[in-house]
């Protein structure tokens, strides 16, 4: 597993995607923190992070478009299917490399948090709190992305599919208001990333939203490993 992350993660730097999304990211959230805390003179780091979440929506598929179906366009797919390594292991591998990027990212930002921190006032659980499920949404996009990209043939159908699997489960709970149907109403209310980030927007550290995130991540990973497997079988018997 350690092999396939080291492999993985640097390749995001041997190609332009790890530079496009850090750069990409951190430019647009420089905007929007100049828009909005630095016109207006406003310390509201809460406020901020709310708004980065449209960001990693957009741009969490870029770093999983490329771990899975890179690897099925050129074909090589099927190393990866019957290598020694379990693919469980080969999943999780992949996907740290592309949280480790995203980790990265996080801890940039808060060069922001830092000048707040200069010019007005930063309190620590506000803080924590804010980052810890800004945190947990970001990585359960990627990992909600890196199940989706299973079932793309190329790269570009893989970052399509993840986007709109995003802001699906981004807006689930505007859509659930207008379904009128309760018990999917209530459904899509369970599994809104957005309706689950939102204490962390008021401050609150939320139990239930921590262990939804780690679940939720989890599943897709899990989901992903039976997508491979399945794969895997049929390819082979195909052959």
């Amino acid at each position: 597993m350690g092999t396939i992350f080291k492999r993985d993660f640097l390749a995001y730097f041997r190609t332009p995607v790890g530079y496009a999304f850090m750069g990409v990211f951190l430019t647009l959230a420089g905007l929007i923190f100049y828009l909005s805390n630095l016109q207006s003179l406003s310390g509201d780091l809460l406020s901020f992070l709310a708004q980065l979440t449209s960001l990693c929506m957009l741009l969490c598929p870029l770093l999983t478009m490329r771990l899975l179906c890179e690897e099925r366009q050129k074909r090589t797919d099927q190393l990866t299917l019957t290598a020694p390594v379990s693919l469980f292991k080969t999943v999780l591998g992949k996907y740290l490399a592309a949280a480790a990027v995203v980790l990265m990212t996080v801890a940039f930002a808060n060069v922001f948090t830092l000048i707040i921190a200069l010019y007005g006032t930063v309190y620590p659980g506000e803080w924590f709190v804010g980052f810890l499920g800004f945190t947990l949404q970001s990585l359960s996009f990627l990992a909600l992305d890196l199940f989706v990209s299973c079932f793309a043939k190329n790269q570009m159908t893989g970052a399509v599919a993840g986007f709109g699997a995003n802001f699906f489960l981004w807006m689930a709970d505007l859509l659930a208001g207008k379904v009128g149907v309760p018990w999917l109403e209530k459904a899509l209310n369970f599994v809104s990333l957005y309706d689950r980030y939102e204490p962390f927007l008021l401050g609150q550290f939320s139990y239930s939203s921590v262990l939804f995130f780690l679940t939720f991540i989890i599943v897709c990973l899990v989901a992903a490993v039976r997508v491979l497997d399945a794969r895997r079988f049929s390819e082979g018997g195909a052959a």
